[in-house]
């Protein structure tokens, strides 16, 4: 009987404890069902494992899956096995052993999924094998990797375009979270597809609360956050390896439980480090971006930048690490005026990437950073979606933590007037130096103290001047000359010089005694609704005794989604549990006993 799309929806259910598809799955599960290639563009989080292991299931053979990192191997096929899936994957960390006896599963037939990097698959001899193996289909994993254009070019990903000559029955099937089009056209001819169906989904996290802010006490504005999600996962980026060891320092310092992670440290470190992280036996992971493409965690509630990133691409990608289980997440990022100058070095001395790009990218980050519009909006927006909500409750915009200074047209006036007295010719250090009446040398022997603006701004410091500046440029207000940093004021800024448009500035920063609890407002309160809080608690202890007792990541165990379920609802019985979200049958099976005796000693106190 030919396999239909119900029936993958019934071993979702079975094995995976969901009751229906999220966006675009169902159409990227029917491509391989009816053995066509696709490309499929999902967000962090947005299910694309579930689009290749599902149907998988359903269809005649093995799967073989094309995985850049072992950890990222070991935990999809972890979660797999503790869902009654056959699944292995073969990697140089087994033994000679080990990998013989996955070889006759593969010829038995017994194997349904099988995870391999590229660097094996491209090998003549592992070829041989996989003809005399019945292969279902192809799907290439991270695929973004095979792109020269792509964040993570990884050349040995470019060998793959000949598993359409050498497996021509076998449909190949290409997974991402981040492809332009540019990415995606190079995915589709490296690959060598054949008319493949590309899909590309919303590139919004809605669940991600953003929140940006000027540098301003790093430390207090870390912990403020980490204090939000005590004994929870939380992953702080650092923009150099030295930032990394402070910070890290500084929390254990404080009494959290950090670690580091850096290309300078010794790779049996990093291994210990990231594996304690996605164990819960540390709850902060401290790290540059070499940390990141190898964690499938999650519930890591919060991610902070501590500097500003070099790129709304890796912002996305590195926030998104946040929240991967659908629940709300924060995003912090803090930045100050010298990070695009420490990005700007870094580039240009062996980064890999120079040039006017990286350039832009600087700026369009800079400019995302002084922006006072909607978080999810602006971000959206780049990558080329409209965004269909006019308050996404999920930023400091529009969650109202940003105050708005009551004189914002009569400040926009005299800063661009400044620039307009200055002929346009200087950039926001200066310009913010004349108008808080500085006596730097150069502004006197250039006679700028005589200007009609100079000092006009006198009562604010330069920094907070400077900002607004900032402020400005992100909102179209004022131009920057992308080598030279000159402002210019554009048409749309004309607009306040004549009071036909009214700018939005912040407040002067003034530094606060406490933090706001964001959990009272937006999505994170929706997520709380009828959740028994002291439960969650305990069940996130059982959890954790039972992954330590299995060796595996908590969150294997079960998604903090699945937690929260149960908190909720509460179950006593085992037909109860297994209408938790993400309990399937096998899980109901191994852990519906120790699970429903807590709760039912909790319901009677």
């Amino acid at each position: 009987m030919p396999t239909t799309i119900n029936h993958t929806l019934t071993a979702l259910k079975k094995y995976w404890g969901y009751d229906s598809f999220l966006n675009l799955q169902q159409e990227a599960i029917e491509c391989v069902l009816e053995n066509r290639d696709s490309i499929v563009v999902l967000p962090t989080g947005g299910g694309k494992s579930i689009c290749f292991q599902a149907p998988a299931l359903q269809m005649e053979g093995m799967a073989v899956v094309v995985s850049p990192l072992i950890s990222l191997m070991k935990d999809q096929v972890d979660s797999l096995v503790f869902n009654g899936i056959s699944a292995k994957s073969l990697n140089s960390s087994l033994g000679m052993d080990e990998q013989w006896e996955i070889e006759q599963e593969m010829l038995s037939g017994k194997l349904k999924i099988l995870y391999v990097s590229p660097e094996r698959l491209v090998t003549s001899t592992f070829r041989d094998l996989l003809k005399r193996a019945n292969v279902s289909f192809f799907a290439i994993d991270e695929a973004h990797c095979i792109s020269a254009w792509g964040h993570d070019f990884r050349p040995e990903y470019k060998a793959l375009g000949s598993l359409k000559k050498i497996f021509p029955n076998a449909a190949v099937h290409a997974y991402t979270a981040t492809a332009t089009k540019l990415v995606r056209n190079d995915i589709a001819a490296a690959l060598n597809l054949s008319s493949p169906e590309i899909l590309t989904g919303k590139y919004d996290r809605p669940n991600l609360i953003y929140s940006v802010k000027r540098a301003d006490n790093r430390m207090s504005q870390v912990c403020a956050v980490i204090d939000r999600h005590r004994s929870e996962s939380g992953i702080i980026y650092c923009i150099k390896r030295k930032d990394v060891d402070k910070v890290c320092e500084e929390l254990k310092e404080l009494g959290y439980s950090a670690l580091p992670y850096h290309a300078g440290l010794n790779s049996s470190v990093r291994q210990h480090n990231q594996d304690a992280f996605i164990k819960d036996r540390t709850d902060i992971i401290v790290a540059t971006i070499a940390f990141g493409m190898g964690i499938d965690k999650s519930n890591v509630r919060y991610v902070i930048h501590s500097g500003m990133p070099k790129s709304l691409e890796n912002y996305q990608q590195e926030s998104g690490r946040a929240g991967r289980d659908g629940l709300p997440a924060d995003c912090l990022l803090l930045h100050s005026s010298n990070d695009f100058g420490t990005w700007s070095w870094i580039i240009n001395n062996g980064d890999g990437e120079s040039g006017e790009a990286a350039l832009k990218n600087l700026y369009n980050i800079s400019n995302y950073c002084s922006s006072i519009e909607c978080r999810h909006r602006l971000l959206v927006n780049y990558f080329g979606q409209e965004y269909d909500s006019n308050d996404c409750q999920a930023c400091d915009v529009c969650l109202n933590d940003l105050k708005l200074s009551d004189h914002s047209l009569e400040v926009g006036q005299k800063i661009l007037s400044c620039i307009k007295r200055l002929n346009e010719m200087f950039g926001a250090d200066y310009i913010s130096k004349v108008l808080t009446g500085s006596r730097d040398q150069r502004i006197l022997e250039w006679k700028h103290d005589k200007v009609s603006t100079y000092g006009m701004l006198s009562e604010f410091n330069k920094r907070q001047v400077r900002d607004w500046i900032e402020q400005l440029v992100g909102q179209g207000y004022i131009a920057k000359d992308p080598e030279f940093g000159a402002m210019t004021i554009t048409s749309k800024g004309w607009l306040i010089i004549r009071g036909e448009d009214t700018p939005k500035l912040l407040k002067p920063a003034v530094k606060q005694a406490t933090t706001r609890d964001r959990s009272s407002k937006g999505v994170d309160a929706r997520s709380w609704e009828g959740v028994d809080r002291d439960l969650f608690g305990k069940l996130r202890m059982l959890r954790l005794d039972i992954a330590t007792e299995k060796n595996v990541p908590a969150f294997i165990i079960f998604g903090d989604a699945s937690l929260r379920d149960m908190a909720r609802m509460k179950p006593t019985t085992v037909a109860a549990f297994k209408e938790v979200y993400g309990v399937g049958d096998q899980k109901s099976k191994e852990y519906a006993a120790r699970f429903t005796q807590l709760i039912a000693g909790f319901v009677k106190g």
